[in-house]
């Protein structure tokens, strides 16, 4: 008769579900994780702005395409955390820099994780850490509720436990929140709580363990303009200028907020009436 911890060992393993295959990594540069069941799906063609075409984020831009490049390179890097106004091309400069890295020929592969599937984040580690490359795994979005326990699932990525994250792979995130949850919700957690302090310590520390830090902050009009004449000079749209002023104030005023996302809603907009595909 077999030892009774060898059975019960045998009888969890069955239950565990098989880390699922990878694909065949060269098939593409980016993946998406889905889970129910486990997979990676590659993606054949990311939706994404050149990196030339980030203007008014140079700081940052500058910032997170180094890091990245060096991870790419098999050197150092840090886990990122993107926080800021909403708009301003968080999401996109990460696809941008793993763009730039894909074109300097490097073997960085970006694998995009929902903020939903954060609980599986362990063994989508497990998946990567076997395959012949490297990875920027991306969240985009993310933040947390007083009741979310997926926070727990992330410090896999960001610390690794006893294992460690793998050297493969590092994680980049981007949220609205600059300690990933509202700040009404830190300051009624602070003043319930019987030990202050560490309500939500737990929860605010979690963006201590990004390494860098990178923040976005609403655009001048000067900054919104200069989008836009960048994405006209781009795309070889020869427009009025004081007539390509006046429709671009216009367009945000009615948006009632200036981003770099605004000035690409108004440029596809006019990239429309002048007839040219973008």
């Amino acid at each position: 008769m077999s030892d009774p911890l060898t059975r019960i060992a045998e009888a969890l393993e069955r239950m565990s579900p098989p880390t699922p295959p990878l694909p065949e990594i060269g098939a593409a540069d980016a993946f998406v994780w889905h889970t129910s069941p486990d997979r990676l799906v590659p993606v054949p063609k990311v939706s994404r702005v050149d990196l030339s075409l980030l203007l008014g984020i140079d700081r940052v831009r500058d910032v997170l395409l180094a890091n990245t490049l060096q991870f790419a390179r098999g050197l150092p890097a840090n886990n990122a955390l993107l926080w800021g106004a909403r708009g301003m091309g968080k999401s996109s400069l990460v696809k941008a820099v793993h763009a730039e890295a894909v074109r300097q020929g490097l073997p960085l592969k970006i694998v995009e994780l929902s903020r939903e599937d954060l609980a599986s984040v362990g063994r989508l580690l497990a998946v990567l850490a076997t395959a012949p490359a490297r990875f920027l795994l991306f969240c985009d979005d993310l933040s947390f509720s007083h009741d979310d326990q997926q926070y727990k699932a992330l410090k896999a990525v960001l610390d690794g436990g006893i294992e460690g994250r793998p050297g493969n792979v590092i994680f980049y995130a981007t949220s609205n929140r600059r300690h990933l949850m509202p700040r009404d919700m830190i300051e009624n957690e602070r003043s319930t709580a019987i030990s202050p302090s560490e309500a939500v310590e737990e929860k605010v520390s979690l963006s201590d363990r990004f390494g860098l830090w990178l923040g976005f902050h609403p655009c001048s009009q000067d900054e919104y303009l200069a989008m836009i004449d960048g994405y006209c000079a781009a795309y070889g749209i020869a427009v009025d200028p004081a007539q390509l002023r006046a429709e671009a104030i216009e367009w945000q005023a009615t948006r009632g907020a200036r981003s770099g996302r605004v000035a690409w809603q108004f440029f596809t907009d006019l990239a429309g009436r002048q007839g040219v595909t973008i």
